[in-house]
């Protein structure tokens, strides 16, 4: 129970809170955004099974990969894909929480 809310809570909550408070006057275009980065999540449908609640993403699936989570980091620079890198790198930060907890 702790983990989910853990692990969802930083999902939607920390995007949330990095958009109202470094992105005021564009918040909801940014947190929109930022929740754009739960898209990655597609890669678990190339999984067997689709959703193992014992499994770590983070190494395991394509966009959870070491090669990706750079690609991420490198994307919050520019400021053109700085929302799109920062919804990316929340998420598999969120991920990683959520592997400490297993």
């Amino acid at each position: 129970m702790i983990q989910s809310l853990a692990h969802y809570g930083c999902h939607v909550l920390l995007p949330l809170l990095i958009a109202v408070v470094f992105f005021k006057s564009t918040w909801k275009i940014a947190y929109v955004t930022m929740l754009a980065g739960l898209l990655i999540d597609i890669d678990h449908l190339l999984a067997t099974p689709i959703f193992d609640p014992n499994r770590c993403s983070i190494g395991f699936h394509p966009l959870h990969s070491s090669f990706a989570i750079l690609f991420y980091i490198f994307l919050c620079f520019p400021k053109k894909s700085r929302l799109v890198g920062l919804g990316l790198v929340i998420h598999i930060i969120s991920d990683m929480v959520d592997c400490a907890f297993m």
